[in-house]
């Protein structure tokens, strides 16, 4: 994508009701970030890549940790809840600022990758205004259907309105959208609210994109990927992909881990070469372990530097600021 201009909108505005809790939605943790941390992170950054917030009226929390995490990104306000189009024009003044690609994404969806954003872009370079992104889906009951012919995108069926033989389809939409952005206020602008809720869906662009005479296309990925949690339970499904994909990465890079099922990593734990972490290690945010350090069972780390060669436990507990030299033993319980 070298030398295109991105804009990616960042949809946060939701209140989370169904989690039970009074904190936003998007500031929950998995595997010790917000899933709006994770999200941020995995967005387009440098140069030419621009970042827009949509966020709720009342959530300084969220507006935060945005300027805390992604100084450069605006923040929008949806002041009424009209539907994810309606969200997406919030940042109307981003977009018409204009940007070859527009990237719509959602704050929930923290195990969307860096990799997978890039493949929703591809299509845009080739001629094509949208791009949905899909899955196949286990049980796609309650899923929107993506509906298509040859490679081609021709619409998106909600699961009520489905015919028997389009719901046998497993392939689903995941919400997220990329749209070529010298054309997507058009787009987006075009789409009604002529539904049972009065609402503004951003699922009917297929349908605008089409009357115009353009091309939408899906993108695939896994199911696991576009997780959205809406749930205290699928925050704890979350949880559990993003441990396995972080124990995953950490062996690829030479970790020793005797029982990997047993250890809590964080996203941003930082390991140097020939580490070995014993069973039923928790570690927390903010920790650095350097090379040829053994971190034994049943110990809890956080927001630590651990140095070179150094011993730590077992059934250590090491708080915030802790900074272990080089050589050091840490004795058990300590």
């Amino acid at each position: 994508m070298t030398g295109r201009t991105s804009l990616t909108i960042v949809l946060a505005a939701g209140e989370g009701t169904r989690m039970q809790s009074a904190m936003p939605k998007v500031l929950h943790p998995v595997a010790g970030q917000s899933l709006l941390a994770h999200v941020l992170e995995a967005a387009p950054k440098g140069a030419g890549a621009s970042l827009a917030v949509v966020i709720g009226a009342d959530h300084r929390a969220v507006a935060e940790e945005v300027k805390r995490l992604r100084p450069d990104a605006t923040t929008f306000i949806q002041r009424e809840r009209l539907g994810t189009a309606h969200a997406v024009l919030a940042a109307r003044d981003a977009i018409a600022r204009g940007a070859d690609d527009l990237l719509v994404v959602f704050g929930d969806t923290p195990l969307i990758s860096v990799a997978t954003l890039a493949r929703m872009r591809a299509p845009l370079k080739s001629g094509a205004v949208l791009a949905v992104l899909g899955f196949q889906a286990a049980d796609p009951t309650g899923y929107g259907r993506l509906l298509v012919e040859g490679d081609r995108l021709v619409a998106i069926r909600e699961h009520a309105d489905a015919t028997p033989a389009e719901r046998m389809t497993k392939l689903c939409n995941a919400g997220v959208m990329a749209f070529d952005g010298r054309r997507a206020l058009e787009v987006i602008e075009k789409i009604g609210n002529a539904n049972s809720k009065r609402e503004y869906y951003l699922s009917d662009a297929v349908g605008v994109v089409r009357q115009l005479g353009l091309e939408a296309v899906v993108i695939e990925t896994s199911e696991d990927e576009v997780r959205g949690i809406n749930t205290k339970a699928q925050l704890a499904e979350a949880e559990h992909v993003m441990q396995a994909r972080l124990r995953k990465a950490a062996l690829e890079a030479g970790v020793t881990m005797v029982a990997p099922e047993t250890v809590y990593l964080a996203a941003d734990t930082t390991f140097g070469n020939d580490v070995t972490i014993e069973p039923f290690v928790v570690i927390g945010p903010g920790v650095s372990i350097a090379d040829g350090a053994v971190i034994h069972s049943f110990s809890h780390i956080v927001q630590a530097s651990i140095g070179k060669n150094a011993s730590v436990g077992p059934y250590a507990q090491l708080r915030p600021g802790t900074s272990l030299e080089e050589g050091v033993k840490l004795p058990k319980g300590s």
